[in-house]
């Protein structure tokens, strides 16, 4: 490695580490917007999160994506599921956090990757490998011991996870970058939330005017807190392997799982140690599988290219390079995390 790569490398992994530390502090953020509730903070965020992407795309000088997108319809229908599924997804967190249940939310990215595999062999008609399996059913073990260690479904866990796992197949069907993903996801949402603010500052609820200065500044940060991860991990995710991004996917939920116990003081009674025990083995097995995959995916395809050019070495060569790129390739869509 070269000393230019190793710098790169170096700036891509305090970008990995900045833009998932972000994602797992926030919700130290959401209860200073108190007064508000969660939806009057869901609108702010769209809203604001719309003048903060479209300032970094003015700097960057990346527009020529939004004349392509607006002449194919099929895209713009995605981007508006999209929207709409991020909506829930960012709703249902703040409020979650603002009404104590930090673990439980937390939960919910753990166990993403989990929902994104099963959706994966229930829409894509994907194939698992045992090991795989074998991880989709630990952590459907969990969710049944967590069941009756709440008293419920944990709801709130499973529609975090199920909606962001969705989001993450939309965006991966729409195949635009980060910034400008969210730049027109953020867009379909402006009019309704700012019509929702406008009404409810006409009805006297809102806080925006209501609760001084730092309270409205506040709010409006909510853009910032929304694009500022994004920015790095859209700086980390062109320097650093998929792999290691999916690896760095774990400390968000971690720092919430933290924050939830230490911070917030949240009860964590026997049963739910042992449904996240469940939970963290599986997501073990998962990421041991996923590596082990992407090693050999990339040792078949060192050696397929070290063989002799021979004319029926050639061929052969060219078949088992194919299965390994695609294997390695397979490994590390696995571990990558679906956008935010």
């Amino acid at each position: 490695m070269t000393g230019k790569s190793a710098a790169e490398r170096r700036i891509g992994l305090l970008n990995g580490f900045a833009a998932y530390g972000m994602w797992g502090l926030v919700p130290l953020f959401w209860p200073l917007l108190k007064p508000a509730g969660a939806v009057e903070i869901l609108a702010h965020r769209m809203v604001w999160s719309l003048f903060f992407v479209g300032a970094a795309l003015l700097v960057i000088r990346r527009w020529a994506w939004l004349g392509e997108l607006l002449r194919q319809p099929r895209r713009l229908a995605l981007i508006t599921v999209a929207a709409a599924v991020i909506t829930v997804n960012w709703g249902v967190y703040i409020w979650s956090v603002n009404s104590g249940h930090v673990v439980e939310a937390s939960l919910g990215y753990f166990i993403n990757p989990l929902v994104t595999i099963a959706m994966g062999v229930l829409l894509l008609k994907e194939r698992l490998r045992p090991a795989q399996w074998t991880a989709v059913g630990v952590g459907a073990s969990a969710v049944l011991v967590l069941t009756i260690g709440y008293g419920r479904p944990p709801w709130i866990s499973l529609c975090l996870a199920f909606s962001f796992a969705t989001y993450g197949l939309v965006k991966k069907k729409v195949n635009l970058g980060g910034i400008e993903s969210l730049a027109a996801e953020t867009a379909v949402q402006f009019l309704p939330a700012l019509g929702y603010l406008l009404w409810l500052g006409a009805q006297g609820g809102s806080t925006f005017t209501t609760e001084g200065t730092g309270h409205a500044a506040l709010l409006v940060a909510t853009g910032i807190v929304t694009a500022l991860p994004l920015v790095c991990f859209g700086a980390a995710a062109i320097r650093v392997p998929l792999s290691t991004l999916g690896l760095l996917q774990y400390l968000a939920p971690v720092f919430q799982f933290l924050l939830g116990i230490l911070y917030f003081k949240e009860a964590m009674p026997p049963e739910r140690w042992a449904g996240f025990a469940l939970v963290w083995l599986a997501l073990t097995l998962l990421t041991w599988d996923a590596l082990r995959t992407a090693r050999r995916g990339a040792r078949a395809l060192a050696d397929g290219m070290s063989r002799p050019s021979a004319a029926v070495g050639r061929q052969a060569n060219t078949a088992e390079t194919t299965d390994a790129a695609k294997t390695a390739g397979a490994a590390k869509a696995e571990t990558e995390p679906a956008g935010r």
